[in-house]
């Protein structure tokens, strides 16, 4: 049976195997990163005395991993079979957790940072492949739908998370904690066994030598599409929006609302309860509307809600705001993940998600830098007024491709 008669006869989107399989071993994954996140925040915090650097660090370990091997894990993700890319990238995950551990039982703390860090290279060649393997076995007009899931999922976890890694480490304490995270990323390898078999054939034989080629490729791909070019520069505002206002948050409840730093996660839980019933709104409704539209609608949303968040000293009023950001930000990661998948051939997704992801996450990291800079020389309304304005310029680059239409042969599953 070929592609297009699967994608007639398609089952509903519960019913994918595929689906089913990638979402259970996303809810193990997720559990290890937020008790992951949350022991090695509040260890670091306790030894250190609170110190900015050394919490900074965390951070840096995470993050840097994107700039040095999204490209690179992006381009390799296109060489090899996914399936097995995703699960090797799991198993050395779990191992590496516990060769970590050991260092931390006997003496060295400060091997913690590896945790992150080495499990964050990884998620660099296992993200894209599970792109890639999205594209392969969900039909096109399920694409859309099947990205709110995740969404969902996200949404859920952005809630429960916090609170699961802080009883989880105050409970059992750090090494049990790394030794959580290690057993769900073996857990998660299990599941991935059951994906069906993608008959990708690996690449790396027949094209060796050839891996600089691959790579710029990625990026000529990328510049060639009117849509990925334009879907690279909504990445990039959208980061510098997200980063400055995610790193002054506390501000807004200290300095606007003239709360306890504590009320912070109030505010948190209540855009990821919001997020959780967006993304299953944008589900219900993600066919009738074109992915554009959606990340359009996400930014315009986002602009407003930024600018009010900043200028607002009424609690009732900064929740309320939150809460409708929340519900409509979904549109702005569902959006840009179906337009990568429709928009990029099957055997080249890798490079492309390699290519756009860091534009966002780098430029969140550049304004995160600059915000306390920032912080010194304006007000939070006008920071806040500035990354509202992003928001919107971001909605305006979408407006030249609203009404292009993904290529017919871009969901075809190649096999190269």
């Amino acid at each position: 049976m070929d592609r297009h008669e699967k994608t007639m006869n398609a089952p509903s989107l519960f019913r994918n195997r595929f689906l089913q399989t990638i979402l259970l071993s996303s809810v193990l994954l997720q559990v290890g990163i937020w008790v992951r996140n949350f022991a090695i925040l509040l260890y670091v915090a306790e030894r250190t005395n609170n110190d900015p650097y050394a919490i900074s660090l965390i951070s840096v370990a995470e993050f840097a991993p994107i700039f040095v091997f999204s490209f690179i894990g992006g381009t390799f993700a296109d060489r090899w079979r996914p399936k097995r890319t995703m699960i090797w990238c799991d198993l050395l995950s779990a191992v590496s957790v516990f060769v970590v551990l050991l260092t931390i039982h006997y003496g060295s703390w400060h091997s913690v940072y590896l945790v992150a860090f080495i499990s964050a290279i990884l998620s660099q060649f296992s993200q894209p492949s599970s792109m890639r393997l999205f594209k392969y076995h969900v039909p096109e007009e399920q694409l859309q739908q099947g990205m709110a899931l995740f969404q969902s999922l996200m949404a859920i976890f952005m809630v429960l998370g916090p609170m699961l890694g802080t009883f989880v480490y105050s409970t059992l304490g750090l090494e049990i904690s790394i030794a959580v995270m290690g057993l769900v990323f073996l857990l998660s390898a299990l599941v991935l066994i059951r994906l069906p078999e993608d008959h990708m054939q690996s690449q790396t034989a027949a094209v060796k030598g050839q891996f600089r080629k691959e790579f710029i490729e990625g990026f000529r791909y990328v510049w060639r599409s009117q849509v990925l070019r334009m879907l690279g520069l909504a990445f990039i505002l959208a980061g510098l929006a997200v980063g400055v206002a995610q790193a002054l948050n506390l501000f807004i409840v200290t300095e606007r609302l003239g709360r306890s730093k504590e009320f912070l996660q109030y505010l948190l839980m209540v855009n990821g309860a919001a997020m959780l019933i967006g993304g299953g709104i944008v589900a219900a409704f993600a066919k009738r509307v074109p992915p554009q539209v959606l990340l359009a609608i996400g930014m315009i949303a986002g602009a407003v809600c930024t600018a009010i968040v900043g200028y607002s000293t009424s609690v009732p009023l900064t929740l309320t705001v939150q809460f409708l950001n929340g519900l409509v930000f979904p549109c702005i990661h569902i959006g840009i993940s179906t337009m990568i998948l429709k928009w990029s051939e099957a055997s080249i997704v890798g490079r492309v998600n390699g290519v756009l992801n860091p534009m966002f996450v780098g430029m969140m990291v550049v304004s995160m830098s600059f915000a306390g800079a920032l912080k010194g020389a304006f007000s939070l309304g006008t920071i806040y007024s500035g990354a509202g304005l992003l928001f919107l310029l971001g909605a305006l680059v979408m407006v030249p491709i609203m009404n292009q239409k993904a290529p017919d042969n871009t969901h075809i599953a190649q096999e190269t």
